[in-house]
């Protein structure tokens, strides 16, 4: 059976080993050139124009790094949807399905063996286009200090892995179930894309209870942040601690006894500027101002990739487990 496997599938397999050694050296030289500008503008930048080094080092390298990143995050899809769901729905089509059942093999050994030879061929290849991105990438990476962010969060380390078997798994089993290889294509293709939008805009917040702080106003609290200021209260846009995962889109400014700040109460701390009115941070701390900030730490990133991780895999062996009793209680 193994010998077989690898004769329908070695097409897929050798076309795609050689776009992922194409892709591969890509990375390896564009990781190369990040290091290298990394070490010599960034590292070293003198103060006074280290925004300016940091603004034109993610200009650079931003749109090459996110185009991978959403590349990669496509790989399982493909992976799912091509060898995936035709693995198993052409031998129906074709009716070589009855010819191998007629043999020694029975049919769990027989989806056993393709499960598991071309799904460990997919994890080997997406695991080792994860670890070259994660490697290409972590300069910019670190700069930016956005690894909770969608397309940074699903393209590097370990989940990856838990997306491209969870793909792989699905497509095969639809293949098995419809018995069409171009439905089963499609209906892995809405399946797995609909849980790639469920699980970071819905759930992956969730997987551990956010905490709340609150942050007092001041220079740096404001440096990155943006403001609206009405009569009876001001507003923090766009606060985020370092490496945190913001869950507080808008924040209201409260006092020290916890009640709004009304805007007409800092007109002394506000100046006009070309982008609107800019607001004095050192102005504001004095008035002992505060916000509620709620985000998850950024240490738990990898909690968090383990916890989507073994999620994927549960889904998996849950799918499996639906192929195998499928194809034992269906007739063919």
């Amino acid at each position: 059976m193994i010998w077989l496997t690898w004769r329908q599938f070695r097409v897929q397999a050798l076309a795609t080993s050689a776009a992922f050694a194409l892709l591969a050296i890509y990375l390896i030289i564009l990781g190369t050139q990040i290091r290298h500008s990394y070490n010599t503008d960034i590292a070293h930048c003198l103060t006074n124009n280290c925004a300016s080094v940091r603004d034109h080092f993610t200009q650079t390298y931003g749109g090459q790094v996110s185009a991978i990143g959403i590349l990669l995050i496509g790989v399982p899809a493909l992976i799912g949807i091509f060898w995936g769901a035709p693995l198993v729905a052409r031998e129906f089509e074709d009716g070589t399905h009855r010819l191998i059942w007629n043999q020694s093999v029975t049919r769990t050994h027989w989806l056993a063996v393709k499960l598991a030879l071309v799904g460990l061929a997919g994890l080997l290849a997406t695991g080792a286009l994860s670890l070259l991105l994660t490697w290409s990438a972590s300069r910019y990476d670190q700069l930016k200090g956005d690894r909770f962010a969608a397309d940074f969060f699903d393209s590097r380390n370990v989940v990856p892995l838990g997306y491209a078997l969870f793909a792989f798994v699905l497509g095969t089993v639809v293949g098995l179930i419809l018995h069409r290889a171009m439905v089963a294509m499609a209906v892995t293709l809405v399946v797995f894309a609909a849980l790639q939008i469920l699980i970071p805009s819905v759930v992956r917040s969730h997987y551990l209870p956010p905490r709340t702080t609150s942050v007092a106003v001041s220079a740096d609290s404001l440096s990155d942040a943006a403001f609206t200021i009405s009569p009876q209260s001001v507003s923090i846009f766009n606060y985020s601690a370092p490496g945190a995962w913001s869950l507080s889109s808008k924040s209201e400014v409260l006092d020290a006894s916890g009640k709004p700040v009304p805007g007409l109460s800092l007109s002394h701390c506000i100046s006009p500027g070309d982008d609107g009115p800019q607001v004095d941070g050192a102005c504001l701390s004095k008035l002992n101002a505060h916000f509620d900030y709620t985000f998850q730490p950024a240490h738990r990133y990898w909690t968090f990739q383990w916890i989507e991780l073994s999620i994927f895999v549960v889904l998996s062996a849950l799918v499996a487990g639906l192929g195998f009793w499928w194809i034992r209680k269906r007739p063919s």
